[in-house]
């Protein structure tokens, strides 16, 4: 199936630092591609791929679960540790949680985490009718363009296959007990209005991880697909200060065009 308009992967070749982009559930790259324009500007070398069964229709999305997606931001991560002497994941909703993984699972190969609205747990009763709902019912209503500012708009799906919906519930069940083994610094930014996920999820991964470096940032403007709202410049600024921070040679080495 050929891509939606703007829901391409994007990479681009830049210096040794490089930053691994992780979008959301239902969504697509395009949510994060300002973000990952913006960092290679920069000088960063930069990798946003689009999951598996995203930016397409949902019916492709159907037959895929969190193992597939994950598998895909682990291949990401592994070729840009091949490539660079650091890097650093960031992760809106969804790709938060699979951030979050990354970082437990390859510890200190992970220089630092940035993340946006972070998923940690699908709430109210639909998680206790998965199981047996997903067999007679294929889908609800879409989750996409939550946000405040007007004119803009995010490249997702209409709809959510809850055998997906299923699966990303046992993600953040797994996310959940991984947590203690997240180490690297970590920068939070997350919605004080967000209609997709609670600010509880925020709260209860910083309460978790085991980092001691943390910065938490409340975003007051915006709502849950930050990236592309009223605070988007204000993410991309802390975030790249952020990376300055930790490896101040960032932009120094290389600056090739790419995407």
């Amino acid at each position: 199936m050929p891509v939606l308009p703007g829901a391409d992967p994007y990479r681009h070749e830049g210096g040794e630092t490089g930053v691994l982009l992780c979008h959301g559930f239902t969504g697509s790259p395009q949510s994060l591609r300002p973000w990952a324009e913006y960092l290679a500007e920069r000088g960063l070398t930069v990798s946003l791929p689009l999951l598996p069964g995203h930016g397409t229709r949902w019916q492709d999305m159907q037959v895929t679960g969190w193992q597939d997606w994950y598998a895909e931001v682990d291949r990401e991560l592994r070729a840009l540790l091949d490539r660079c002497e650091r890097v650093f994941v960031f992760g809106l909703s969804m790709g938060g949680a699979l951030a979050l993984r990354l970082a437990a699972k390859h510890g200190h190969a992970v220089s630092g985490l940035v993340l946006v609205n972070p998923l940690n747990k699908v709430h109210g009763l639909m998680p206790y009718a998965l199981p047996v709902a997903r067999h007679l019912v294929r889908t609800t209503k879409g989750i996409a363009s939550d946000i405040a500012l007007g004119g803009s708009a995010e490249v997702g799906y209409d709809r959510v296959p809850l055998h997906c919906a299923h699966s990303l519930r046992r993600l953040c069940r797994l996310v959940d007990r991984e947590l203690p083994q997240v180490t690297q610094p970590l920068l939070l930014l997350h919605s004080v209005q967000d209609h997709v996920v609670r600010p509880a999820d925020s709260t209860r991964v910083l309460s978790r991880v085991s980092s001691t470096d943390v910065e938490e940032v409340l975003l007051e403007q915006s709502y849950h697909v930050a990236t592309l709202d009223h605070d988007a410049e204000r993410i991309f600024e802390k975030s790249h200060a952020f990376i300055g921070r930790l490896a101040p040679s960032v932009g120094t080495k290389g600056s090739s065009a790419g995407g």
